[in-house]
């Protein structure tokens, strides 16, 4: 049996939960699977000796306090967040434990920020959203570049994918996610998110070497535009996606992901080049790795870890860049990321 710091994993047996579980038990922490369906916990649980399943509902508090018993945290997997961040949030602040989740919804994330922001801080508890490919990678890129710049005017972040084959999961959220904003769509700028019904423009971003310049949808907003301004002073956030991997995930036909290897990861490849500019310098750190789903994964635990062990640089609900050292995290992710290279003072 698993002897380290036990977590809660709800939402266990989804796509990026698995993922959890699995970087769980390789980080020798002991997971509690737990989600709605039993029955799929149950098969889960049949895969590896020892694990223990706590089936539980967000119309539940008690058995989501069931589920959170006894941990020492709780990592939510469960989409849409907009529905499951709010009760594993209150069941977590009810047990005194940290939650992290890999919620990538814009609107999910904003509403933990306002809502449990107070609360929170004088609970003197550990919230963090967002911790995830979307919203949590990006912010620690931002945070390394900007280095000890205390401002900048503007900061982008630009996805180079392979391909995006949606998970269900994500499907879902983004359907919910296009509802609450009645089919406009969102940016950050001038200091705050706006909605709007503007056309998408393609640009061409100069990624670096190996990707080279890429035609990428300009102002495909992701999670980061709610991380990256809660606590960097950066008027202008913008993420930008390669227009390959936007057409995969518009195309209904496009299928779920499969496995390519034997941990399950897909041969999706990313290259993530963040650049935040400040009068005529700019800044930049550039990641790499493979499957945006399985490096969640790590993305999270880390989290986790470091929260458990006293290495963090603030309480209450914060994101990756304002919680962690964020050179230090980003390097401790190897070898599921590669860093091509952080700050680097150039013209733009």
């Amino acid at each position: 049996m698993q002897s380290g710091p036990t977590v809660t994993v709800f939402g266990a047996y989804g796509h990026t939960g698995r993922f959890v579980v699995a970087e769980l038990r390789r980080r020798g922490f002991a997971p509690l699977l737990s989600g709605r369906d039993a029955d799929e916990l149950r098969v889960l649980a049949a895969s590896a000796p020892a694990l223990e399943v706590r089936p539980a509902t967000v119309d539940d508090p008690a058995s989501l306090d069931h589920a959170l018993s006894g941990a020492d945290a709780v990592i939510n997997c469960a989409g849409p967040f907009a529905m499951t961040a709010a009760p594993v949030i209150e069941a977590a602040l009810r047990a005194g434990i940290p939650y992290v989740d890999v919620a990538a919804e814009i609107e999910a994330n904003a509403d933990t920020f306002t809502h449990f922001a107070d609360r929170a801080r004088a609970a003197g508890a550990v919230i963090v959203p967002a911790m995830a490919f979307y919203g949590g990678l990006g912010d620690l890129l931002v945070t390394a570049a900007m280095g000890d710049w205390t401002t900048a005017d503007a900061a982008d972040i630009a996805y180079g994918l392979s391909s995006w084959h949606p998970t269900p999961g994500t499907r879902t959220a983004g359907t919910v996610s296009r509802e609450r904003r009645g089919g406009r769509h969102v940016r950050y700028t001038n200091g705050r998110l706006e909605y709007h019904d503007d056309e998408p423009t393609l640009l061409k971003w100069p990624f670096p070497h190996p990707m080279g310049t890429r035609e990428v949808i300009g102002d495909f907003s992701m999670a980061d535009i709610v991380t990256v301004p809660s606590h960097l002073s950066i008027p202008e956030v913008r993420t930008h996606m390669a227009t390959e991997a936007a057409r995969d995930l518009a195309a209904p036909e496009t299928p779920a992901p499969t496995a390519a290897d034997e941990n399950g990861r897909s041969d999706q490849t990313f290259l993530v080049d963040a650049v935040v500019r400040s009068g005529g310098l700019e800044r930049r750190a550039v990641a790499s790795g493979r499957d945006i789903y399985a490096v969640t994964a790590p993305l999270a635990v880390e989290a986790v870890r470091r929260i458990l062990t006293g290495q963090t640089h603030t309480v209450g609900v914060t994101s990756a860049g304002a919680a962690f050292d964020a050179p230090d995290f980003l390097r401790s992710l190897s070898p599921h990321i590669s860093l091509e290279w952080l700050g680097g003072e150039t013209r733009d």
